[in-house]
């Protein structure tokens, strides 16, 4: 009973998260989509609904690059929540592992692994086929009819319009429009005081009636005479009323959706596979009828039928000396010969040029077929990777809220999304397999989630910025503080004179250390002496305990003094990591041994000098307890 409902408190904490991020995604995506589509749907007088029609198929399609995101946003900030407020440390110290903490969550992307293949295989498809389709035919309709002042307008097919000044009443003053919609050697000019432009009832014309003005028209394509010098006619017109009828379908006509519904974007899985086996053969049939053909207009075919026909005067089975028939033409014989020869290889490499583009197109298109195939799987897959990311990487930082989890979020989706478009890109191209290209984004992520899942099951502080602070502290000789507290009730009082003794024990080791030691160590040295140094550990063995013994003091000054000791770093080695034989096999080569070489030499600088601090701090503790 207990372990249900802490599954029912997960639950509660985790689905709520859940629709929040999906919600949250989803609506940023689609309006990257809309601006990269705005350019297509503003300023053509499109319906309210014909848009919001437009946005839910785009959401539907979106939703395959939405949920893997919100999984993992969602899963990092349950669990960085429950690390914040110590309520996973609590469910551990009860003695439930991090494993079966998952469990109600993992059943529950599993389901949402499962309805994530069902929409893609059967949602998608169609809402693909009706979102491109619509889109193709917001791009075909026409823009709304706005002519701007002292501008030319070309947005009309044919015609450039100008309009000096538009009045409140719909009144175009000073028009002028050239009509080249026969073409611009047959251009027509008009020039009017004003006029006014309307729609016709049918919204397939507009019909622009124009008030005094004059008509230039050419009268090239009515000339009969082929003579270049003749003069040009032309007709000039004038008019106080006129009025033109000028082609302009102003209505939304949708695109059949039957040329989408053939692409791969608006196949299911069983679709998919039966195009692609349809597709194999025909290219399998296409390869075979090239080769033939080849091998049928090759001189390898003319020199075997030579051979098993051989010709009268010639010896059985020899082919003829091409070059002693060519020599014994004449020089426009030759020339004639290498002309034909020319124009035949040109035109047997244009048919095979052509030929290979039809054949790369359906590769192309069999390879497109391949990674939709593929890509219905791999959204799933990716939803469960990013739980096991996610999951493990918020029970590690313990931080929940909105902060840290999206940045984190954030970084994590966008390698996987550079990731997968490099392998779309590779697998598209037919530099790799398909399944190579579409898996490998779950390929590199499924590594760092088994990773981080391990890391995060045996409580580890991978990801505590405080381990490498104190890390980076260390390996550059950094001191760390030591801290020493009066304490309230002491038991037994340090003997001072014996702690003198140690003081002076420590303060001679050190010194002894300090004669013998040098930073600066000749490399044929170093490369002989390694492992432990014996030495140090029994410096900071006598300085510990010292220091233990002397925190039972009740004298603020000798407390104070203690607390300027160093903290020695653990120098592990003296000199060679590697000891023995080791040692003298990576000291001899000379390029491998010398960075070792310079990294202790840089670190032993920083042991003597804490070892003349430990002499220096001696000192006065000495005169303290005197």
């Amino acid at each position: 009973m207990r372990i249900k409902r802490l599954y029912i408190f997960l639950l509660k904490t985790f689905l709520p998260l859940f629709v929040m991020t999906f919600g949250i995604c989803l609506f940023i995506i689609l309006m990257q989509f809309l601006w990269k589509y705005i350019d297509e749907m503003v300023g053509k007088g499109l319906e309210l609904s014909l848009l919001a029609e437009m946005f839910s198929y785009a959401a539907l399609s979106l939703v395959p690059m939405a949920l893997p995101l919100s999984v993992l946003l969602a899963s990092l900030m349950t669990f960085g929540n429950l690390g914040e407020q110590f309520e996973l440390l609590a469910m551990k110290a009860a003695g439930i592992s991090l494993f079966r903490i998952m469990k109600p969550l993992m059943l529950v992307l599993c389901f949402v692994a499962a309805g994530a293949f069902y929409f893609q295989n059967n949602v998608i498809p169609p809402s693909q086929v009706k979102m491109w389709t619509l889109l193709y035919s917001m791009r075909q309709k026409s823009p709304e009819l706005d002519i701007p002042e002292s501008t030319f307008y070309s947005e009309i097919a044919g015609y450039n319009i100008y309009v000096e000044k538009k009045e409140r009443d719909g009144l175009l003053r000073n028009l002028m429009i050239y009509d080249h919609s026969e073409g611009f050697n047959n251009a027509q000019v008009i020039v009017a005081d004003s006029g006014r432009l309307k729609m016709a009832t049918s919204k397939l014309y507009l019909v622009l009636t124009m008030y005094n003005g004059e008509a230039f028209e050419n009268l090239k394509t009515r000339q009969r005479s082929t003579k270049s010098n003749e003069a040009v006619p032309y007709r000039k017109e004038t008019f106080g009323t006129k009025e033109i009828l000028i082609k302009f379908d102003a209505n939304f006509n949708r695109v059949d959706e039957s040329l989408m519904q053939n692409r791969y974007i608006g196949k299911n899985l069983a679709d998919l596979r039966k195009s692609i086996d349809s597709m194999t053969l025909s290219i399998d049939s296409m390869k075979e009828s090239n080769a033939t053909l080849m091998y049928n207009q090759s001189y390898k075919r003319t020199l075997n039928e030579y051979r098993h026909s051989p010709a009268s005067g010639e010896t059985a089975g020899e082919a003829p000396d091409f070059d002693t028939v060519y020599r014994s033409k004449t020089a426009s014989a030759r020339l004639s010969l290498l002309t034909q020869a020319k124009s035949a290889l040109e035109q047997i490499r244009n048919e095979y040029v052509f030929k290979s583009t039809l054949l790369a197109g359906e590769e192309k298109e069999m390879r497109r077929h391949h990674t939709e195939m593929h890509k219905k799987f791999t959204l799933s897959f990716a939803c469960l990777i990013f739980f096991f990311i996610g999951a493990p990487l918020g029970a590690i930082i313990r931080k929940g809220g909105l902060g840290m989890p999206i940045v984190i979020s954030v970084l994590l989706f966008i390698f996987y999304y550079i990731i997968d478009n490099i392998g779309f890109k590779m697998a598209g191209n037919g530099m790799w397999a398909p399944w190579e290209g579409m898996w490998l984004s779950s390929a590199v992520l499924l590594p760092l989630g088994v990773f981080l899942t391990y890391k995060a099951v045996n409580d580890s502080v991978i990801l505590n910025a405080d381990t490498y602070i104190d890390g980076f502290k260390k390996w550059m000789g950094i001191r760390i503080s030591r801290k020493i507290e009066k304490k309230e009730v002491i038991m037994f009082q340090p003997d001072y004179a014996s702690l003198r003794l140690r003081v002076a024990e420590l303060k001679q080791l050190c010194e002894t250390y300090l004669s013998a030691n040098r930073r600066w160590i000749p490399y044929p040295a170093f490369r002989k002496c390694g492992g432990k140094d014996g030495a140090v550990a029994h410096i900071v063995a006598a300085l510990e305990q010292l220091v233990e013994e002397g925190s039972n003091s009740d004298r603020n000054l000798v407390l104070n003094k203690l607390m300027d000791y160093p903290v020695i770093n653990t120098y592990r080695w003296a000199g060679m990591p590697f000891a023995g034989r080791a040692g003298l096999l990576v000291g001899w080569f000379f390029p491998v041994g010398l960075p070792v070489y310079l990294l202790v030499v840089y670190r032993r600088g920083f042991l003597l000098s804490d070892i003349r601090s430990i002499c220096r701090v001696s000192d006065e503790l000495l005169e303290i307890l005197a």
